[in-house]
């Protein structure tokens, strides 16, 4: 093992205990939350097919994303794309899903969420005519529709 000079040797265990001196670790939505990482939208006004990039720290069915959706700004679900599997070695993954009944100026949220975290906060706002931008959302804006049907009825895998 080289010697490193005992300066350089301060200056490394300085920086690690830095690093380290936060507080502690916690987790925080990026790491338990599914979030919308980019949203296209193709078809026709009141038929639309959406496109949702997800990103999420899926562990198997234990753990993943089940579903995401389209909601409007008054928190009335519209859409919801069930996700039947975790997609713990495809991250981001994107699923397709509609027809989604909109017209091409409705504003609308599309969110996702995780079957044992609820909903992440990183959403898309906007609406097809002016093209959606990541938001941040309270994840207790419409929380009861967690209890909406279309609900999933369990994980492939």
């Amino acid at each position: 093992m080289r010697h490193l000079p005992i300066y350089l040797f301060c200056v490394l265990i300085q920086v690690t205990a830095c690093a380290n001196n936060d507080n502690s670790v916690t987790e925080t939505d990026a790491t338990t939350k599914a979030e919308v990482g980019n949203v296209s939208v193709t078809g026709d006004e009141n038929n639309y097919t959406f496109s949702v990039e997800i990103k999420s720290p899926d562990q198997g069915c234990n753990q993943y994303a089940d579903w995401w959706e389209v909601i409007s700004e008054e928190g009335t679900l519209l859409y919801r794309r069930i996700l039947a599997h975790s997609h713990v070695n495809e991250q981001p993954f994107t699923r397709s899903g509609g027809p989604v009944n909109i017209a091409k100026d409705q504003i609308v949220y599309i969110r996702a969420h995780m079957n044992n975290k609820g909903y992440g906060n990183v959403v898309f706002k906007g609406s097809v005519s002016t093209g959606f931008s990541q938001e941040t959302l309270e994840i207790t804006f419409a929380s009861e529709l967690e209890t909406t049907e279309p609900l999933p009825n369990g994980c492939a895998f």
